[in-house]
């Protein structure tokens, strides 16, 4: 795994060759468990290092497309697995608990609900203030530069428009940590900001 800009927060890679960019998952290490976030299969190496760091306490899977290998690194782990609320009915895993905003997962770890994603109540997540988690609505192909989902895969543009807008009103981001693409680790807020502002001026 590789260690991102902080001392205990490390993600692991998969590239996918049709869109040309990485799928991303992450793990925060903590002295009262580690939280695993949209966890893919994980190599050899990546799991010993899994086990070396503490292995998993909880697995947060922030919408339906993101379920990954959650199911099997929590059968392997014993971790929790938690999932996004509006997703409940239908969602195709068990979890021990469902998340919703204002929830914290752990101390630290606060849930954000994002609408207008192709699943309902898409889960961001805000570690410490600062670092923003982000699983299919947000992303960035190209480095430095947010996204959007594809138009045709939103449910509802313009929710999905309030929910960057409401991110874009939080100013104490300095990083995003997408699930899809290049991680930004400098004027997080920023960079919302000119995405909300690049949509807007196009709608």
């Amino acid at each position: 795994m590789k260690l991102l800009h902080r001392h205990d927060l490390f993600s692991w890679s998969v590239f996918n060759e049709e869109r040309n960019l990485d799928f991303n998952s992450l793990l925060w290490q903590r002295s009262d468990g580690n939280v695993l976030i949209d966890p893919l299969p994980m190599s050899e190496h990546d799991r010993q290092h899994l086990e070396d760091l503490g292995g998993a306490k909880f697995i947060v899977v922030t919408n339906s497309d993101h379920c990954r290998d959650a199911e099997k690194i929590a059968g392997d782990t014993g971790a929790k697995l938690y999932g996004p609320h509006q997703e409940r009915a239908n969602f195709p895993l068990t979890c021990d608990q469902w998340l919703q905003s204002g929830d914290e997962v752990v101390p630290g770890l606060i849930v954000i609900e994002l609408g207008g994603s192709k699943s309902p109540g898409e889960l961001a997540l805000l570690l410490e203030v600062n670092t923003l988690i982000t699983g299919d609505l947000i992303r960035c192909h190209q480095a430095g530069d947010l996204c959007l989902l594809p138009d045709a895969k939103l449910s509802d543009k313009n929710i999905a428009i309030e929910s960057l807008e409401y991110l874009a009103s939080l100013p104490s981001i300095d990083v995003v940590l997408p699930g899809d693409g290049w991680p930004i680790f400098r004027y997080g807020a920023e960079a919302i900001y000119r995405l909300v502002s690049s949509l807007s001026s196009n709608s």
